[in-house]
């Protein structure tokens, strides 16, 4: 499928190559998130993440201070969205079971940080896109059953500072409610030829209001060489689920 002159002209001003074809984005993030959307304390974390350039899939592991006692995989692999959750690095808290609603959440988290992977955009045959209004362009992937759709709106200079999602599942188990979604990106840099957003902030926007409940910035954005796929292999049948951290995935 053709890309739309909007989006192709989006890519290149992100500095995506048009010869490179294969490897993934990885960065490295510091930040705040709340664990409930009911409370009001912030948790600091590290985090390391791979995104796909030809496939909608990526790998995110966090720890949470203090001393890294909380560890969170949020990923898209083969296909099937991934939450687990570990405390001390040894007791399960949450082994996340697939799901419709976690797939199609985690599908709608690639999409939205696609200004992450600027190469995706224009090499990533998964994604759909239209054109919307001035300024704003539409992404979706996945099957119709479990359909993601992101929609970017872009600031003065042509780069992405926001995306938004009208069903986002903040719940993996039913009732799944989906919700109004919004990310902020700001502080663009220049990493090997690509302008990669350095801060970022992400809502719930429940009755109305916007609930924040994630904000973090970059100490590292690379390109790698080798293929995402040897990263993505299917995750593992898994046990029960806890609804520990439904609704707060990034």
């Amino acid at each position: 499928m053709t890309l739309p002159n909007e989006v192709r002209a989006l890519a290149l001003r992100l500095g995506a190559d048009p010869s490179r074809v294969t490897g993934h984005s990885v960065l490295r993030q510091n930040g705040e998130m709340k664990l409930s959307l009911a409370s009001q304390r912030w948790h600091r974390f590290s985090a390391r993440q791979t995104m796909a350039v030809t496939s909608c899939a990526f790998d995110w592991h966090a720890r949470f201070s203090p001393f890294g006692y909380l560890s969170v995989t949020d990923a898209l692999k083969a296909g099937r969205g991934q939450l687990d959750v570990t405390a001390l690095g040894l007791i399960p808290l949450v082994r996340s079971a697939p799901s419709v609603a976690l797939t199609k959440g985690e599908m709608l988290r690639y999409l939205a940080e696609l200004p992450f992977a600027p190469d995706a955009i224009l090499h990533n045959r998964g994604l759909t896109w239209q054109v919307m209004e001035a300024n704003q362009l539409a992404v979706r992937c996945g099957p119709a059953a479990m359909q993601a759709e992101v929609v970017f709106a872009l600031n003065a200079d042509g780069r992405v500072a926001s995306a938004t999602a009208r069903d986002r599942p903040r719940s993996t188990k039913a009732p799944h409610l989906p919700t109004p979604w919004r990310g902020e990106f700001s502080d663009y840099r220049q990493q090997q030829g690509r302008w990669i957003p350095f801060a970022g902030q992400v809502a719930w926007i429940i009755n109305g209001v916007e609930v924040p409940y994630w904000r973090g910035v970059l100490s590292h954005w690379s390109m790698a060489a080798p293929p995402f796929a040897v990263l993505t292999r299917a995750a593992p049948q898994s046990g029960p689920r806890s609804q520990m951290l439904q609704g707060t995935k990034p």
